[in-house]
C-alpha cells in the first residue's frame, strides 16, 4: 500500500524597503502615503521590512533622495536582506539608474508607478483589461530602455572612441522599435474593443435608460455595493485594485423603473497618467453617466484626502460636471459619535454599509428621486395591440395610475423626455 504525500507550495514573498520624501504636505503626509505604499506592496506580494523618508522641497535630480540618504537606504537593504526598494513617487530613468548603482547588486529599484502597473497586471482578467495594462507597461518602459543596456557598454571588447557604445546602442534601437511597434499594435486592438464598447454604450444611451456609475478610491467597496444592490456576483476582496474591469448591471427602482449601475476601476493618489490614458475606454463609463455615486470608505483615516484624489481624477477624465452623490460605505465600522461627526461634515451624503445593508434603502430612494427629477407627466391611451409600449412604460417610467377599458390601457406616468415621442400618437389631452 502506498501512502500518498501532499506537497504545499508556499508563496515566496519579497522583502521591501519603502522610501519617500517629505515635502511638508499636510493634506497627505508622507507617513500616510508610505502606509498606502506598504499596502500596495503587500497586494503585489512583498513584505515591508523597513521604510524611511527625507525632508526635501523637491526630489534630487540625480538620486531622488540625497546621496547620503541613498547610501543609508543601501545599508538598510543589506541589514534587512531586502529584495526590492520601492520609491513613493515616479523616478526618472536616470534617477533609477543612479540608485541601482548605489544599492546592492541583487536589489531591484522600482517606483510607485511600476508597483501599481505590477498589481494591475496581476488582477487584469478580461482581454481589454490585459491590453490596457500592457499598453501602460510599454509606455512606462520605453524611456527606461537605455539603462537596461548599460552593461553592454562596460562589457564590450575592443572598440575605440565613438564605437564603445555601438552594440548597446544598436540593440537599444532595435528594442525601442519593438516597444513602439508593440504600443501601436496594442492601441489598434484597444481601439477595436473600444469601438465595440462604444456601440454598447450608445445602445444604452439611445434607450434613454438612466445610467449610474460607481466611482471611488480603490478598496472603498464599490463592487460590494454593486453586489448588495443588484445581487450581482462581482469579485470583491479587501485588497487594492481587486477588480479592474467595469461591470454593468440592470437595477429596478421601487417604482418599477429600470436603470443601469456600472462598477468602474478604483482610483488612487498619484495614479499614473499612463494608466488613466490606457483605461480611457473603461473610464468613459463614468463620463457617459447621468449620475456618479462617489463611494468612500467611511472607516479610512485618509478618507478626506482620498475624496480629493478621486475628484482630481474625475476632473482629468472630464467628469467633474456630472451630478454626484457621496456614498460613505463601511459605516458598520464607525461608532455613533463618528457617524454623527460624518453626517455634520457631509450633510448631503448617504451613509451605508454594503455588508449589513444599513442605509441601502435611503441610497436607492436618493437615486430614484434624482432619476425622476426630469420626468414629464404623460397621460396615454395605448391600444391593446401595442403591448410593447405598455412594457416600456413599466420598465422605464413611474406608473401613477393604470386602467383598462374597451379602447385600451389608460396610463398616467412620469417618464423621461427621451421616451415621450414613443407615446406621442396616443396622448390623452383631457
Amino acid at each position: 500500500m502506498t501512502q500518498s504525500k501532499h506537497f504545499t507550495i508556499e508563496e515566496v514573498r519579497e522583502r521591501a524597503v519603502l522610501v519617500g520624501i517629505d515635502r511638508g504636505d499636510t493634506t497627505w503626509p508622507v507617513s500616510e502615503s508610505l502606509a498606502e505604499l506598504g499596502r500596495l506592496a503587500n497586494t503585489a506580494g512583498a513584505d515591508v521590512v523597513a521604510s524611511t523618508s527625507q525632508k526635501l522641497d523637491a526630489p534630487n535630480p540625480r538620486t531622488f533622495i540625497g546621496s547620503g540618504k541613498a547610501e543609508e537606504v543601501a545599508d538598510m537593504c543589506r541589514a534587512h536582506s531586502a529584495d526590492v526598494v520601492i520609491f513613493d513617487d515616479e523616478l526618472t530613468p536616470s534617477q533609477q539608474s543612479n540608485l541601482e548603482k548605489i544599492v546592492p547588486r541583487d536589489v531591484k529599484v522600482i517606483d510607485r508607478t511600476a508597483l501599481i502597473l505590477d498589481i494591475f497586471a496581476l488582477h487584469a482578467t478580461t482581454k481589454e483589461g490585459r491590453l490596457q495594462v500592457r499598453l501602460a507597461q510599454n509606455q512606462y518602459l520605453l524611456p527606461r530602455l537605455r539603462g537596461m543596456w548599460a552593461h553592454l557598454a562596460s562589457n564590450r571588447m575592443g572598440g575605440g572612441v565613438g564605437s564603445r557604445f555601438g552594440e548597446g546602442e544598436s540593440q537599444l534601437e532595435v528594442d525601442r522599435r519593438m516597444v513602439r511597434k508593440r504600443i501601436t499594435s496594442i492601441k489598434r486592438e484597444l481601439k477595436q474593443l473600444a469601438d465595440v464598447r462604444a456601440l454598447q454604450r450608445e445602445s444604452r444611451y439611445k434607450s434613454g435608460m438612466f445610467k449610474v456609475s460607481l466611482a471611488g478610491y480603490t478598496n472603498a467597496g464599490k463592487s460590494s455595493l454593486l453586489n448588495t444592490l443588484t445581487d450581482a456576483d462581482v469579485l470583491s476582496y479587501d485588497k487594492l485594485f481587486a477588480t479592474l474591469d467595469s461591470t454593468t448591471r440592470k437595477f429596478v427602482l421601487p417604482e418599477g423603473r429600470e436603470i443601469t449601475l456600472t462598477d468602474t476601476v478604483g482610483f488612487i493618489q498619484k495614479l499614473p497618467h499612463t494608466l488613466v490614458e490606457a483605461f480611457k475606454s473603461t473610464l468613459d463609463e463614468i463620463t457617459g453617466a447621468d449620475l456618479v455615486l462617489h463611494v468612500i470608505d467611511a472607516s479610512s483615516p485618509e478618507r478626506e484626502a482620498q475624496i480629493r484624489s478621486v475628484e482630481e481624477v474625475l476632473g482629468q477624465i472630464g467628469a467633474q460636471d456630472i451630478r454626484r452623490v457621496e456614498v460613505f460605505n463601511k459605516i458598520d465600522l464607525l461608532d455613533c459619535d463618528e457617524r454623527d461627526a460624518l453626517a455634520k461634515r457631509h450633510p448631503d451624503a448617504v451613509a451605508v454599509s454594503a455588508l449589513t445593508g444599513d442605509g441601502i434603502d435611503e441610497l436607492v430612494q436618493r437615486v430614484s428621486s434624482i432619476a425622476s427629477a426630469r420626468d414629464e407627466l404623460l397621460r396615454v391611451l395605448v391600444p391593446y395591440g401595442r403591448g410593447d409600449l405598455v412594457s416600456i412604460a413599466h420598465e422605464r417610467a413611474s406608473i401613477v395610475r393604470e386602467e383598462h377599458d374597451e379602447d385600451g390601457t389608460r396610463i398616467d406616468m412620469l417618464i423621461a423626455p427621451a421616451y415621450t415621442s414613443m407615446f406621442s400618437e396616443f396622448l390623452v389631452t383631457e
